[in-house]
């Protein structure tokens, strides 16, 4: 009797087990597909806090008047005055000039500069020297620039040196000359960004097809021109819209080196945006810049990544 009982007691104490397994495979195999968006929670509502959050209180206090009393709804008040700031169309063209030139010359020495440390063996091995300027803060490198051009005159000390001038150089009274004086500030500093990326995509690319063009007997240049730089079209304007979104967002060279002048010659749309908000305090105008600036760099961007990408599939 007692080892027949003993079969049907087992099967009882059994079946309890086998279906609380069951159970816990599927709560670990939720949690396990939980797992990676927990992680990524608290940096996601950090990134809204910082970013989400100001866009849409700048966008609402965009459609009010705001100095240092209650907020006054006006509409599209600022919208209609922006129009016919002249301020505001100099800053967004000085803006243009200054990021074009800049993003070309960037463009162009950072290719160059990635060819040839991704194919000369000793210029590889010493590729992080091209990344130092990038390593200085914004306002070293700004104060630096305005020493070696302006408050230090050490640049046309050398001139003079030289022979070539005859006494200092007015690089303020020139709206031309402050420009350069930012273009190159900004090339020699960023630069580095451009390169780490193109090198990265350079490296990235298939070598049998560049083997099977260089046994046909194409030269490196001719590989370059023709096959490594046409497969890396969507990479460069990845890398472009971001540099092209950092130089709309210029504000620490122009602060420190021109101040805007002369003659608003300078001035980009950072810093009209920090003049009008942080000097003559209207809050409301600043931020109806700042929305517009925002939808124009958002539609160059979405334009030249998609005619990138189209390109790079035909």
């Amino acid at each position: 009797m007692s080892n027949s009982s003993l079969p049907a007691s087992g099967a009882a104490t059994a079946a309890p087990g086998n279906s609380a397994r069951p159970a816990f495979k599927r709560r670990s195999k939720r949690l396990k597909a939980a797992l990676p968006y927990l992680l990524v929670a608290p940096a996601v509502l950090y990134l809204l806090l910082i970013t989400l959050y100001p866009g849409v209180y700048a966008i609402i206090q965009s459609f009010h008047q705001v100095k240092f009393g209650p907020w006054r709804p006006i509409g599209l008040g600022n919208y209609e005055k922006l129009l016919t700031d002249y301020q505001f169309w100099g800053a967004l063209w000085n803006t243009l000039v200054i990021g074009s030139i800049s993003l070309v010359l960037q463009c162009v020495l950072a290719l160059a500069l990635a060819f040839y440390a991704y194919r000369d063996p000793w210029v590889k091995g010493w590729r992080i020297i091209f990344l130092i300027p990038m390593l200085f803060m914004p306002s070293a490198v700004a104060f630096i620039y305005k020493l070696f051009f302006l408050d230090g005159r050490v640049f046309a000390d050398i001139l003079m040196k030289l022979g070539l001038v005859d006494g200092n150089i007015a690089f303020q009274s020139s709206i031309w000359m402050s420009r350069v004086i930012l273009i190159l500030a900004d090339v020699w500093q960023w630069t580095p960004f451009l390169f780490i990326i193109f090198v990265a995509g350079l490296q990235g690319q298939d070598e049998e097809v560049e083997e099977a063009a260089r046994l046909d007997g194409a030269s490196w240049y001719a590989i370059f021109w023709n096959i490594s730089l046409p497969m890396m079209k969507p990479i460069i304007a990845v890398a472009l819209i971001l540099r092209a979104i950092d130089i709309t967002t210029m504000f620490t060279n122009v602060f420190i080196i021109t101040k805007g002048g002369p003659a608003f010659g300078t001035e980009t749309i950072s810093y009209f945006i920090y003049r009008t908000g942080f000097k003559f305090f209207n809050f409301g105008y600043a931020s109806a810049a700042s929305v517009i600036m925002l939808i124009i760099t958002i539609l160059v961007a979405q334009l030249v990544v998609k005619r990138a990408f189209v390109s790079s599939r035909s």
